[in-house]
């Protein structure tokens, strides 16, 4: 069942909590798991480039500044990392440039769209659930039925196929 993207957000709006449930939707969630594996390696990609560029650009501005520029090395990859996931996951794609490659979009449980500071939480409760629980965060999708990841379901966020996306196919 193809629904146009109007049809889709007049369903949601009305029925948020079942349209986003697993059991009634379940092409939402098809391969969700392993779409947000490589999108996350795609990410990672995006981020060390950007972080590259930022080192280069610093490096030439502690020049100029004498040394005092390069104080900013240790922040450039957790600062690139946040600025690039707060303003694409909460930019109106509601998705990073590696989720959008492989059709997901994120949503919150009551079906509206992420804003630059709920996603940059997201993305910094995801960095500190793994530094501390390790693995631990990755295992909580294989007891979802919408295969979340512990950070999602402290926030309410649901991470599916994009609607629109599969309009297109």
């Amino acid at each position: 069942m193809n629904l146009t993207e109007e049809e889709m957000s007049q369903q949601v709006s009305a029925h948020p909590n079942t349209y986003y449930d697993p059991y009634l939707n379940p092409h939402l969630f098809d391969g969700v798991r392993k779409k947000r594996i490589f999108a996350c390696v795609i990410d990672v990609i995006a981020i060390t480039v950007l972080s590259g560029i930022a080192y280069f650009v610093v490096g030439f501005l502690g020049i100029l500044t004498l040394g005092l520029a390069w104080l900013l090395f240790p922040a450039i990859w957790p600062l690139v990392a946040l600025a690039y996931t707060a303003f694409s996951l909460g930019g109106y794609n509601s998705a990073t440039p590696g989720m959008r490659a492989f059709g997901l979009e994120m949503r919150l449980q009551n079906g509206g769209r992420p804003y630059p500071l709920y996603a940059a939480i997201h993305v910094l409760l995801f960095y500190f659930s793994v530094t501390i629980l390790s693995p631990f965060v990755l295992i909580v999708s294989l007891f979802s039925d919408q295969k979340r990841l512990l950070h999602d379901i402290v926030l309410g966020a649901v991470i599916m196929n994009s609607p629109v996306d599969s309009l297109h196919r």
